[in-house]
């Protein structure tokens, strides 16, 4: 192990909002601060929203920009109060973990986009057919190309 790479601090940071019963955007953010958050989250939530966050610091605040935020103290050890809980977006995060350690060991963070976009579209495609999955895919590649450049 290299020096300095305890705890999660080397590792690439993704964050992920999930619309309950819906879909999912993840990001690949390089620093999980409420001054790189907040924007993401302000651009892609409407301000009439009910949004529901743990009590990680970076969310401090959202009651300002948001018309409803509702935390979840996880560090008082609390996890489900009613309708209010983070266990979507926590499943999400178990089976990306799942995915980039299992199966996609060595993701470059020049890359790391293009596996998290994967992993959410298998989530918001998740209660499709095969067949509907298929041409969804299809419809998302018309009218791009992929170059390939060799660095010399």
């Amino acid at each position: 192990m290299k020096k300095g790479a305890r705890g999660w601090g080397h590792m690439n940071k993704i964050f992920s909002l999930v619309e309950r019963n819906s879909k999912i955007r993840s990001f690949h953010v390089e620093k999980v601060t409420g001054k790189t958050l907040k924007p993401i989250i302000q651009k892609h939530i409407k301000k009439d929203i009910h949004i529901v966050t743990d009590d990680f610091r970076s969310y401090h605040g959202l009651n300002k920009h948001f018309d409803n935020h509702s935390v979840i103290c996880h560090s008082r050890g609390e996890y489900v109060r009613g309708l209010i809980y983070t266990n979507t977006i926590e499943n999400f995060f178990s089976i990306l973990k799942r995915g980039l350690v299992g199966v996609y060991q060595h993701c470059g963070s020049q890359h790391l986009k293009r596996y998290i976009g994967e992993f959410d579209f298998r989530y918001n495609h998740r209660n499709a057919t095969d067949k509907e999955r298929y041409a969804f895919a299809l419809r998302g590649i018309v009218g791009k190309r992929l170059f390939y450049r060799t660095h010399l």
